[in-house]
């Protein structure tokens, strides 16, 4: 069994065949560690192979009529040798070694691979990347892209730009702020237990703790205090770092993990880990018969998570710092966030001593009143 070329793992299972433009087949592997689908390496003097299953370019100046004359013979199409193909095949090369500058610049692994992967859908759809006015028409010509998404396209052809010491006028797009979805507890809940033991686990950790995914996945099992049942997050995005208290149902949960590496949920990309999610989620909210299952993202944990705390204390200052903000501007968003009516039904539970009130607090419980002839305490929490 050949290894996975992103994680190494030689653990794949057979994922159908990829079937090459002369008639031939490779079979395609899935990588049951990362959730990488990749190919049987074809021959190093392949045409299809230059810039693909490597990360240095093959210069142009260096191909011969020697190597191109096999996969010539093999398709019978003398247009093999026509000059978009040979462009095809070095521009595949360029935007490897695109991402590749973007992390020696320092930017995370998925950032650089976002970047280059948008770079490509516009080349694919006709771009000349080393045209700047063919770009910036080909970026306002995408209809079904907000204005996020176009940003996003002319911050990345600005670093490809960069990269050659160029620069351009790139046109002005403004993001436009939405709301974000916001699923009731029970669906966030039923999707947890729909999932497989790694996948349950990290989104139960998003959902106490209203981490980003990011700082999820970079967690090391040396940030658990098993004893204090705390968990050390090492910020993103400039954020503050923070100390969560979990429960002890989700320090149950990652201990219960293999412990395969120094990471607890895997040293390969976030991005094969994600992919994984999205299938579950998917036939979770097929199974369910709900869609709204279907629009939960690793992201909106984050914004439930503030959200209800806000409800529940009415402290910006606190969902500040649990979000690790440093600008309580970005933190005000979630006032506006899920209203609860006065009329709205709660959930109630009875506290008989402080480790069962304890608890009912970091279940998200509010203390309502007490102490009755029984002994015992009232919360309560929105349904």
């Amino acid at each position: 069994m050949p290894r996975c070329p992103q994680c190494g793992s030689e653990q794949n299972l057979r994922d159908g065949f990829r079937y090459l433009p002369d008639g031939t087949s490779k079979q395609r592997y899935l990588c049951k560690k990362c959730f990488h689908r990749f190919s049987e390496k074809q021959s190093s003097n392949s045409l299809f192979d230059i810039g693909k299953n490597s990360v240095e370019p093959f210069p142009v100046e260096n191909w011969n009529e020697n190597m191109l004359l096999p996969e010539v013979g093999k398709m019978k199409k003398i247009e093999l040798l026509r000059e978009g193909d040979l462009q095809f095949a070095d521009t595949r090369a360029e935007l490897i070694q695109f991402a590749i500058h973007l992390k020696k610049q320092g930017l995370k692994e998925n950032t650089a691979f976002g970047q280059s992967k948008i770079l490509r859908i516009l080349w694919q759809r006709g771009s000349d990347l080393h045209n700047p006015e063919s770009v910036k028409e080909n970026i306002a010509n995408q209809e079904s892209w907000c204005p996020g998404r176009k940003e996003n396209a002319v911050n990345a052809y600005t670093n490809f730009l960069l990269m050659y010491n160029k620069n351009w006028d790139p046109p002005t797009y403004r993001r436009i702020k939405k709301i974000p979805f916001i699923p009731q507890e029970k669906e966030i809940d039923d999707l947890i237990a729909g999932c497989g033991r790694k996948t349950a686990t990290f989104l139960q950790l998003l959902k106490e703790t209203a981490i980003r995914a990011g700082e999820a996945w970079q967690l090391e099992w040396k940030d658990i205090d098993i004893e204090n049942r705390i968990i050390r997050v090492k910020p993103e995005k400039g954020s503050n770092p923070r100390a969560p208290r979990v429960s002890e149902k989700l320090l149950a949960m990652l201990i219960g993990l293999k412990k395969e590496s120094k990471m607890v949920f895997g040293s390969y990309a976030l991005r094969g880990f994600a992919s994984s999610f999205h299938r579950q989620r998917k036939r979770i909210a097929l199974k369910l018969q709900n869609q709204r299952i279907a629009q939960i993202t690793f992201h909106t944990f984050r914004h439930w998570k503030a959200t209800m705390e806000y409800n529940r204390t009415k402290d910006i200052l606190y969902v500040m710092k649990l979000l690790g903000h440093k600008n309580i501007k970005n933190t005000l968003v979630y006032t506006q966030l899920l209203p609860f009516k006065e009329d709205e039904q709660f959930i109630s539970k009875v506290a008989t001593n402080t480790k069962e009130a304890c608890q009912l607090v970091e279940d998200g419980f509010t203390y309502v009143t007490g102490e009755y002839d029984d002994g015992g305490k009232i919360f309560k929490k929105p349904k």
